[in-house]
């Protein structure tokens, strides 16, 4: 008699169902952006376009934004007979194949007389009702039929020597869906200049040497090159220095040729503090000073933004004269207001007037002596408005009680 193998059918806890582990959940985003682009038109000689007939217009070159070409169309006896050439007509057209192109539109007739009251009309910034304007096929349009008044047009501003000036904004609206990464990769940031820097700490390779004060610092001709336009003229220009194995530096010290060199090859600012070998405020701004001149010589416009960034933050009465002198100098805008409305403070410009630094303004810049007046009664002029309403002023780096407190940019 054979032997049989009985099956029996279980069924599985309700305790177990719930062990088992729980479907993937996966994500997916879906993401509408703008493809943004702008194409300035000059219309020159509009005198001479006026009469080329109505519906007729000037074309713009056509411009690439969001893998279209657009237009602009100017009618100078507007695009409708029904308007009998009273107003100008201005359009955007799509210039390339394509259907249902969705985007924003921004026309702008810039204001000619410095006053920068233009005529916008535009798209962007604003809850749109009914969406992007869909253009359906090319030579599809947005634009204005009356867009301006001619006779109004040629008395205004928007007009100058025969000329008008118009700005076109294109956003093209563009939707794409990015589901989950399957990757992780951590890139770390670049350290090509600590590479740089290390092989200058090691003197391995150098082919150049400058003598600055009695001192030798030794250096490689092709990171100089690529790094100052003066370095490039200098190493590999026709009026190129021969003489390679020891060129002398006039009219920068030591530790500023070093602390730029440091620049060059590291791409960060040293320690000022350690260059100088002094730990003082007055210490590190001065060695910003020197070094923000020899940023400016050797063309490193980075640098000479971070010495200035760092001179806003450190002005003070010892030295904030000869820091106006050097953004004078060196055209450091921002930095130059910021000394001035330093100084111009009631509580600061006696104790400033007293400094060797302001004999050294008064000689080497005397047209901001009249800027700084400006300043002066512009801030006294607050004080007085402020006394007349009863209230106690308050002046930019001072608190109500008239205490000096750190400026803010």
């Amino acid at each position: 008699m054979g032997m049989g193998r009985v099956y029996r059918e279980t069924s599985m806890p309700s305790s177990s169902l719930s062990s088992l582990p729980s479907p993937a959940v996966t994500t997916s985003t879906s993401i509408t952006e703008t493809v943004n682009g702008s194409h300035q038109f000059k219309i020159s000689g509009y005198s001479l376009s006026k009469g080329i007939g109505i519906g007729k217009y000037i074309a713009s070159d056509t411009f690439m934004v969001g893998g279209y070409e657009w237009a602009i169309y100017f009618y100078p006896d507007g695009k409708s007979t029904e308007d009998n050439a009273t107003y100008v007509s201005l359009f955007i057209a799509l210039a390339s194949e394509g259907t249902d192109v969705r985007a924003l539109f921004e026309l702008t007739l810039l204001d000619q007389s410095g006053k920068e009251r233009h005529k916008v009309h535009s798209h962007f910034g604003r809850p749109l009702e009914s969406g992007p304007y869909t253009l359906k096929y090319r030579g599809s349009m947005w634009g204005y039929k009356r867009f301006f008044k001619r006779t109004l047009l040629e008395t205004s501003d928007y007009l100058k020597d025969d000329c008008l000036s118009v700005h076109c904004s294109v956003g093209v609206v563009r939707s794409h869906t990015e589901g989950p990464k399957i990757y992780s990769i951590s890139v770390p940031p670049s350290d090509i200049g600590q590479h740089f820097g290390k092989l200058l700490e090691s003197g391995k390779g150098t082919d150049v040497n400058f003598e600055v004060n009695g001192e030798i610092f030794a250096a490689h001709k092709l990171i100089l090159a690529a790094r100052s336009p003066v370095f490039r003229a200098q190493l590999f220009g026709p009026m190129k220095d021969h003489n390679t194995h020891c060129i002398k530096i006039e009219d920068v010290e030591a530790p500023v040729f070093k602390a730029l060199l440091h620049f060059i090859y590291w791409d960060v600012l040293p320690d000022l503090n350690e260059l100088t070998g002094l730990d003082s405020k007055w210490a590190s701004t001065l060695m910003s000073q020197h070094l923000l001149a020899a940023a400016d010589r050797y063309g490193l416009e980075r640098l000479r933004l971070l010495c200035e960034a760092n001179l806003c933050e450190d002005v003070a009465i010892n030295t904030v004269a000869t820091t106006l002198a050097l953004a004078e100098q060196h055209h450091c805008f921002q930095l130059k207001s910021v000394c001035l409305k330093f100084v111009a403070m009631p509580e600061n410009l006696r104790a400033v007037m007293q400094t060797d630094g302001f004999e050294y303004l008064k000689e080497s810049c005397p047209s901001v002596l009249t800027e700084l007046l400006e300043y002066v009664a512009r801030i006294s002029e607050h004080s007085v408005i402020g006394s007349r309403n009863g209230n106690e002023a308050i002046l930019d780096g001072s608190d109500i009680n008239g205490r000096r407190v750190k400026q803010r940019l």
